[in-house]
């Protein structure tokens, strides 16, 4: 098979050998348990500089306590900092988590919208997280770039921008609207069990044959 030449090539063949190594949409993708919306937006929220495991084992009680917008928009923030201070910089995701709650309540009528304008003026809300909500609870378009999609996005030669928001609109190019945020989490999942950071496991990679970083084997 001829190794695509543009990096529209490359994206569309990623796409299609991610999705056989990765099947399923996006919101069978995502790794982060919820069953709302708003659940999502939290524990994405929450998954800032911390696994996507440690979520999950927070999760379980704050959503028990606080079930809904209003419950969360009135929480008292030392008892959500109590709750949620494993996973790291609690201080500022409690604030965001009672905030964002608030602004939903207040501005939305209780329930998380769905325009990536409107999710980006919540508090603790920046494209990525809108993109995950967007595209993993309302099947909507949206394509988050996170430092996995940044670095295979690179390695891969779609984009040499680092800008996340100009790298996301080089990606939309790409990828057909249906399927970026699938996309987007298998090239996360993909970022972390083989196109590692440190030690890309080339030998292993299914996209190694046309990857321009990739070592070519020597003959």
């Amino acid at each position: 098979m001829a190794r695509p030449r543009s990096p529209a090539g490359r994206a569309r063949l990623a796409n299609e050998r991610l999705a056989r190594l990765f099947p399923g949409s996006a919101s069978s993708l995502c790794a982060l348990d919820h069953h709302s919306a708003l659940q999502l937006l939290e524990a994405t929220i929450l998954s800032a500089q911390c696994t996507d495991e440690r979520v999950n084992l927070t999760t379980p009680a704050l959503f028990a306590r606080y079930p809904d917008a209003p419950s969360m928009a009135g929480a008292d923030v030392a008892e959500v900092e109590e709750l949620i201070h494993s996973t790291g910089f609690f201080r500022a995701k409690a604030r965001n988590l009672v905030g964002m709650a608030q602004a939903v309540v207040d501005r939305f009528g209780g329930e998380v919208p769905t325009a990536i304008e409107d999710l980006v003026t919540l508090p603790g809300v920046g494209r990525k997280t809108a993109n995950v909500v967007r595209s993993v609870a309302f099947g909507l378009p949206g394509l988050p770039v996170d430092t996995h999609v940044l670095r295979l996005s690179h390695r891969l030669g779609l984009t040499d921008r680092t800008d996340p928001v100009k790298v996301e609109a080089d990606l939309n190019a790409m990828i057909p609207a249906g399927q970026r945020g699938a996309f987007s989490l298998r090239m996360i999942l993909h970022g972390r069990a083989t196109c590692t950071a440190r030690s890309p496991q080339c030998g292993a990679c299914a996209l190694s044959d046309f990857c321009p970083t990739a070592p070519r084997p020597t003959r």
